[in-house]
C-alpha cells in the first residue's frame, strides 16, 4: 500500500489465494499472554519516516507517537504535544510538550527530538516532505516547547503533523546508529522486541507510556497472507484479531456470535492510474475511453462482494468534503468513439498489480474482460510490493491499481497525487488550474471557499482522468469476543494501547 500514502497501503477485505501461510501457534515462550494479531503481509521496513507500506504502519503506530493525533472522529487531539497556540497572523505555531515522556531505551523525550524528526523529513526529502512544505522553521525553545513557523496560513497543519504515516517522532540516536531499520525505538505504548522474517513481529507493553500502561503484556503480529487462513486461525483461537477477512464471508460472519465483526466505512479509496508519460495514455480522450470502458460495479462485487461503495471521486459520500460526480458509466460505445476521436488504436496494455494486495489481481482480471471489446489486451503483471513500488516510481507501467488510506483533510486526497510537483504523482499528471486550486486549498482559511476550491479541483482531476477512481472500501476487521477496549477506526489506524484480553493467556 502506498501512501502518501502512498500508502501506500488499506484495511480491506483481501481476496484470493496468492500465497499461503498456514495457521500456526505462536512461540508461547516468547509471547505468552500477548494479543496475537494476524496481518496480511510483512512490513517492508521499520523506519516509520521512510516506509510507505500499510503493513509497516499497522505495527509501527503501536511503537511510535506523533505530536498530535486524530481521535475516532478524525479531529486532532494532544499526543506528544499536550497543547498548542497559534499567532494572530497564523504563521507561528507553539507546541507545549508533554512532560516526563521517555523513549523505550530510557532516553528523555525533548523538543530537540521533534526538531530533529521534522528536519530529517525535510532535509532528506522523505516520502511525506510535502506535508511540511509550508514550514519555514522548526526550533526548540527550551526542552518542552517547539515553535513551527510557516510561510502562509496553513489550515491543515495539525492534520499534516498528526497523520501517522511518515510523521512519527524518532530518536536521533536510534537513527544515527542505523538500528532504526532493525530495532526501532519510539515513545509509543509498545516497544519493539524482535522480528522473525516471514513469520512475525513481537512487541512488549511500555509500562511508562504517557497515556497509561497497556492492558496486554504485548502484541505479536503474525503474517498470514491468505484471508481464509487468518479467519480460520481466529475461529480456532490461535489469533485474537485480524484485518484479513475474506470479503465473501462478511455476510455469514455478521451472524456469528463467536467473534466480533466490524465493517466500518472508511476514507480510503482504490484507483487506477494511466502513465501519461507514454502514448497514447497522454491523451485525455484515451484515458476517458478507459474510464468509460471499465465496469465499477463488477469490480466492487469481485473485490469486496459489495462491502465497498463505487465512487468516481476520492472522497466518499458522508464525508463533509464529498463532491457528487457521476460522469463515467460503463459505456463501450462511448469508449470507442473517444478512441476514434483521438485517432488512437491501442491493442495492448501493461497493467501493474501486486500479490501483496490480492484485490488488485482480482480487479485486473475484471478490467481485462472489460477492455477486451475495445481491442485492448490487458497483460496483467503481478509482482511483489517492493517491486511494485520500484516499477511505479520508475514509470514502468501503462496502468496500475492501488489504494490510499488514512486520509483526513482534502489535501490528503489530492495534493501529493495530482499536483504537478506532488511527491506521489507517478502518473505524471499536470494541469495548471489543478495546481492553482490545490495550492490555494493549502492556504485558504475560509471553509466554504476552501471546499469550493477542492470540489473544482477534484472535478477537473476526474474529467482529465489523472486517476480512474474505483471505490471506497470499508474497514473490515474481526476479533475474539475475549478482546475488549479496541475499536475499528475509519482511518485504518490499528491501536492496541487500550485493548485487553479476558481469560488470561493461552495455555
Amino acid at each position: 500500500m502506498r501512501h502518501p500514502l502512498a500508502v501506500v497501503a488499506i484495511v480491506v477485505a483481501l481476496l484470493g489465494a496468492v500465497s499461503c501461510a498456514p495457521a500456526r501457534r505462536v512461540d508461547l515462550g516468547q509471547s505468552s499472554g500477548n494479543l496475537i494479531a494476524a496481518i496480511a503481509g510483512e512490513p517492508d521496513q521499520l523506519d516509520p519516516q521512510k516506509t510507505s507500506a500499510y503493513f509497516s504502519f499497522e505495527v509501527l503506530e503501536n511503537v511510535f507517537d506523533t505530536l498530535v493525533e486524530p481521535d475516532a472522529n478524525l479531529e486532532m487531539r494532544p499526543a506528544l504535544a499536550q497543547s498548542w497556540t497559534v499567532s494572530p497572523d497564523q504563521l507561528t505555531w507553539t507546541f507545549q510538550l508533554r512532560p516526563g515522556v521517555t523513549f523505550h531505551d530510557g532516553t528523555p523525550f525533548t523538543a530537540d527530538d521533534v526538531v530533529y524528526s521534522y528536519h530529517r523529513i525535510i532535509d532528506g526529502k522523505l516520502a511525506n516532505v510535502d506535508k511540511l512544505s509550508a514550514v519555514t522553521d522548526v526550533r526548540a525553545q527550551g526542552p518542552d516547547t517547539v515553535v513551527i513557523r510557516v510561510a502562509h496560513p496553513t489550515p491543515n497543519l495539525l492534520t499534516n503533523l498528526g497523520g501517522f504515516k511518515g510523521m512519527a517522532i524518532v530518536s536521533r540516536r536510534n537513527v544515527e546508529s542505523g538500528q532504526i531499520a532493525t530495532h526501532p525505538i519510539g515513545t509509543g505504548p509498545f516497544s519493539f522486541v524482535s522480528q522473525k522474517s516471514g513469520d512475525s513481529i513481537v512487541l512488549a507493553a511500555n509500562p511508562k507510556y504517557w497515556g497509561g500502561a497497556p492492558k496486554v503484556p504485548g502484541v505479536t503480529f503474525e503474517f498470514i497472507t491468505e484471508p481464509s487462513t487468518a479467519l480460520s486461525a481466529l475461529q480456532a483461537g490461535e489469533v485474537d484479531w485480524t484485518d484479513s477477512v475474506p470479503a465473501q464471508r462478511i455476510t455469514q460472519l455478521r451472524g456469528d456470535d463467536s467473534l466480533t465483526l466490524a465493517v466500518t466505512p472508511s476514507n480510503d479509496y482504490w484507483y487506477l492510474a494511466l502513465n501519461e508519460a507514454r502514448a497514447p495514455w497522454n491523451d485525455p480522450r484515451v484515458r476517458q475511453a478507459i474510464a468509460y470502458g471499465i465496469d465499477r460495479q463488477s469490480i466492487v462485487q469481485a473485490t469486496s462482494y459489495g462491502s465497498a461503495t463505487a465512487n468516481q471521486l476520492a472522497i466518499p459520500k458522508g464525508n463533509p468534503w464529498y463532491t457528487p460526480y457521476d460522469r463515467y458509466r460503463h459505456d463501450i460505445d462511448q469508449a470507442k468513439r473517444l478512441l476514434q476521436e483521438a485517432g488512437a488504436h491501442p491493442t495492448s496494455m501493461d497493467m501493474l498489480v501486486t500479490s501483496q494486495y490480492p484485490e488488485t489481481v482480482t480487479a485486473a482480471q475484471v478490467i481485462a474482460d472489460n477492455l477486451a471489446p475495445l481491442g485492448i489486451a490487458v497483460h496483467i503483471r503481478t509482482v511483489d510490493f517492493a517491486t511494485w513500488l520500484d516499477e511505479q516510481n520508475s514509470g514502468h507501467f501503462d496502468m496500475l491499481m492501488m489504494g490510499w488510506l488514512g486520509n483526513i483533510d482534502p489535501d490528503d486526497f489530492y495534493y501529493a497525487q495530482h499536483h504537478t510537483n506532488g511527491t506521489s504523482n507517478a502518473q505524471k499528471f499536470s494541469n495548471p488550474e489543478v495546481d492553482r486550486l490545490l495550492d490555494a486549498g493549502r492556504v485558504e482559511t475560509n471553509r466554504q471557499v476552501r471546499q469550493r476550491d477542492y470540489a473544482t479541483a477534484a472535478t477537473i482531476i476526474a474529467d482529465q482522468v489523472s486517476y480512474i477512481y474505483l471505490y471506497n472500501p470499508s474497514v473490515v476487521q474481526a476479533w475474539t469476543t475475549r478482546l475488549s477496549g479496541y475499536e475499528a477506526r475509519r482511518d485504518g489506524a490499528i491501536r492496541f494501547r487500550t485493548a485487553s484480553l479476558d481469560g488470561g493467556g493461552r495455555q
